[in-house]
């Protein structure tokens, strides 16, 4: 066991997408920080598999803009392109805040346990002081209302994009007063879903989906070497 702990082996069925999901959480949670150098052996060899599936991850991940590969050279963490995580939030937020809207008027908030349960955990997270859990709670959450919404498929797309915008929240998420400031909004989002209230969902979403955006400044300031030039 405490090998397998200290190098997972991936499953030979759909490697390249375990590898994928693998890596992309790595570098997403910004264990790979932005700017590292990879090699498809090494990588290889870590997950237990050939350097094929790692290939196929590695393009795929290149595609969402987490991977530069230079050909016949070197393959590096994308650094932060601020640009292209402003374009995923202008997304985010369209599509979040008409799942807002249209929580609040379905009459049935039954379909809002999972969002309720995550929140939850998310707390229970924030008193243990485990951010990494946290951090994935969190994106569970607004994962668990597009799918109360029927719009899992554009979590898929946002999540697909989101590789830019998530690692400046985790550069943020550390900041003193940050986490309590994720649970307060979120259980407005809850609340005003559950009074059917649409315009204070809305708010509470507009408000939580910009905050990060709003400190760019200071977070490029205090990880200068993060960010493109």
């Amino acid at each position: 066991m405490a090998k397998a702990a200290r190098s997972p082996k991936i499953k030979r069925t759909s490697a390249s997408e375990q590898i994928h999901a693998a890596l992309r959480e790595r570098i997403v949670s910004l264990e790979l920080a932005p700017g590292r150098a990879l090699q498809r052996q090494e990588i290889a060899e870590y997950y237990g598999v050939s350097q094929t599936p790692v290939r196929d991850a590695m393009l795929k991940l290149e595609e969402e803009g987490l991977l530069v590969i230079y050909p016949q050279s070197k393959t590096e963490v994308s650094r932060i392109d601020v640009t292209q995580a402003r374009e995923t939030q202008f997304l985010r937020l369209s599509v979040e805040l008409e799942v807002a809207r249209h929580l609040s008027l379905c009459p049935d908030k039954s379909i809002l346990g999972p969002a309720q349960w995550l929140l939850a955990l998310q707390q229970k997270s924030l008193e243990e002081g485990d951010l990494d859990r946290f951090a994935s709670c969190d994106r569970q959450f607004h994962q668990a209302l597009c799918e109360a919404a029927g719009v899992s498929n554009l979590w898929d797309l946002i999540k697909s994009r989101s590789g830019h915008i998530d690692r400046l929240r985790n550069l943020n998420l550390p900041d003193p007063g940050k986490p309590a400031n994720i649970i307060q909004y979120h259980q407005l989002i809850l609340a005003g879903i559950g009074k059917s209230d649409t315009a204070a969902a809305q708010d509470a979403v507009r408000k939580h989906l910009t905050g990060t955006l709003s400190q760019i400044a200071d977070i490029r300031e205090r990880h200068a070497e993060y960010f493109e030039r």
